[in-house]
This record gives C-alpha cells, structure tokens and sequence, in this order.
C-alpha cells in the first residue's frame, strides 16, 4: 500500500471528526434528537409530520454548506468517474440498506458508538467488513 503523502492531512482529519462529533452531541443535547442522516431525510417522507421544520433545514445545510465552501476555497472533491447512472444505482442501494440496517453510518458509527449501543456496535462493524471485502474484490478480482 503506498499512502499519498501530499494527501495525507491527519490534523485537518481529525479537526473534521472533533467538529462533526460536536455538532452531533449539541444536537443531541440541544434538541434531543440523533443525527442519523437517514432517519432525518426518512421522517420528511413521512406526510404531516410536525418535524419537517428542522428536518428540512438541516438537509438544506447539508446541500448548502459545500456550496458556501466552494465560494471561498477549492472545492476538495472532484467528479467520480463512475458516472451518473452509477452514482444513482449506489445511492439507491445505500438508500435500501439503511432502511435494513434501521440506521446509516451517521446515525450509528457516530451517534451510537458515542451511546454504547451494542446495535450500532454490530452495525458498524457490518458496514466496515463490507467495506474493506468490497474494495478488496474490486482491487483484486476486476
């Protein structure tokens, strides 16, 4: 394995993972609510719900931040040359496994690792070992 020394930033990595796992305590904190992306966009599906709100605004500064971002720095990511049919075929895919997995990475690598739930321990655990077998059979075997 060979690490991209120009790419690799551990400080501003670790700045990134202090001010997320901030936002989500105060969020919890504050509002009483986990910060499990697809729990959040899942309950705007949900008709008359009194929540939509701050749902609705937190999504928005999910989509507008990077943009915010981009007025007064380079943007740090570039186009995926997967595609957009890809992207949307894995997206949908994602969709569908938060759903059976009652939770996403946010919701339980974050906010319930930080609550010692054994749930979120589990599915955590499921996400990562997915992960590294995913990216070792597309490295090895296409």
């Amino acid at each position: 394995m060979n690490i991209n020394w120009m790419q690799f930033t551990p400080g501003l990595s670790l700045a990134g993972g202090l001010m997320i796992g901030t936002a989500v305590a105060l969020f919890l904190l504050l509002n009483g609510r986990i910060a499990g992306i697809s729990g959040i966009v899942g309950g705007l599906l949900k008709k008359n719900d009194a929540n939509t709100g701050w749902r609705l605004s937190f999504v928005a500064g999910l989509i507008v931040s990077p943009l915010f971002y981009g007025l007064f720095a380079h943007p740090v990511i570039g186009g995926s040359p997967a595609g957009l049919p890809m992207l949307i075929l894995a997206g949908v895919l994602v969709g569908i496994g938060t759903r059976y997995g009652a939770g996403c990475t946010s919701g339980h690598g974050i906010c319930g690792l930080a609550r010692f739930s054994p749930r979120s321990l589990v599915a955590t655990a499921t996400f990562m070992l997915a992960g590294f077998l995913t990216i070792y059979t597309v490295r090895h075997f296409f």
